[in-house]
């Protein structure tokens, strides 16, 4: 069940989902994260994503070794339907750095793709760190379990 404000804010996605559905070897969702929640938050919504039918971009399991790093994320971030930002403490504390994330972000930003996932942490900290970040809506896990947010990212990239 959506509430009508996470309807106003994905329909523009879902309307990207639609115009990027035929063209060849897309990936649903590029999962945007900080490094530090590899293994952990990021890993956990990945999992969930995938045991629901979701092709997911994760650095985790897509660099391979010895492969550079920012053109597999330049390629997995073009062959992505959607990108969705794990926002973490741990991402806000490495986005002031400019880091790998932040580059990530930049490109997501850019287009009507990008759906944020708010986890241990609140909009009001995410707009402190990056006020356009933080204008877009998403989903929170303080409102609702990680699966509920996985089953509607799901439905949401489902053509």
């Amino acid at each position: 069940m959506y509430t009508p404000t996470e309807v106003r804010a994905l329909t523009p996605i879902r309307h990207t989902v639609e115009s990027r559905a035929e063209l060849p070897d897309l990936r649903d969702v590029f999962l945007c994260h900080a490094w530090d929640d590899r293994q952990g938050a990021a890993k956990e919504l990945h999992d969930l994503l995938e045991s629901l039918g979701v092709s997911v971009w994760f650095s985790e399991k897509d660099v391979a070794l010895g492969t550079p790093l920012l053109r597999e994320i330049d390629k997995g971030l073009a062959k992505s339907r959607v990108g969705i930002v794990l926002v973490t403490p741990a991402l806000l504390r490495r986005l002031p750095a400019e880091g790998i994330a932040d580059k990530e972000l930049s490109a997501l930003l850019a287009r009507e793709q990008l759906v944020p996932i708010v986890h241990n942490t609140t909009y009001e900290a995410l707009r402190n760190i990056s006020p356009l970040l933080g204008s877009r809506s998403g989903l929170s896990t303080a409102e609702e379990p990680m699966a509920d947010v996985a089953a509607k990212l799901a439905e949401l990239v489902a053509l």
